[in-house]
């Protein structure tokens, strides 16, 4: 059974999924490919995680970095968990383009591009720093929108 957790964002209402020990989804409500990553059925129960991952939210809506991240245990292709874990390296307030993340992992934009747009937890695996050529934003399952709000909540320099 999927464990959910709903989170009031300045930025709209999240939905967390957990196995009840990690998180293993971070979607914004009505986003692309929304729950894709959490499998049903659910049940709305409290866990550490969700207390932790508020904690985490709640100091990265206020500006400052997290000093920890919530357990973590996105479940994909092993391609896909690799790229996941590479942009877990992408530090806050930085971003990096699908091209250079793609050279880092000796693949193409292209592979990279879809391994980032299905992220199940967005925001603390931060697919949201990875932009375009030359800065531009593109691509962000919850829309370019949200994307923009979170660099400048970072202070990205683009």
């Amino acid at each position: 059974m999927t464990r959910i957790f709903h989170y009031a964002s300045p930025l709209g209402a999240l939905t967390l999924c957990s196995d009840g020990v990690a998180l293993t989804g971070l979607y914004f409500d009505g986003q692309r490919h929304f729950l894709e990553g959490c499998p049903g059925p659910y049940e709305e129960a409290p866990t550490a995680v969700f207390e932790q991952s508020a904690r985490w939210l709640d100091a990265y809506f206020a500006g400052a970095v997290p000093d920890f991240t919530p357990p973590l245990a996105p479940r994909g292709t092993p391609f896909r968990e690799g790229v996941w874990k590479a942009l877990l390296g992408i530090p806050y307030g930085q971003t990096v383009t699908y091209g250079e993340l793609a050279r880092r992992l000796g693949t193409s934009a292209r592979a990279v591009g879809g391994a980032v747009g299905l992220n199940p937890v967005s925001i603390v695996i931060p697919c949201h720093r990875v932009v375009g050529t030359r800065g531009a934003l593109t691509g962000y399952a919850a829309g370019v929108d949200v994307k923009a709000r979170l660099l400048a909540l970072e202070r990205a320099n683009l």
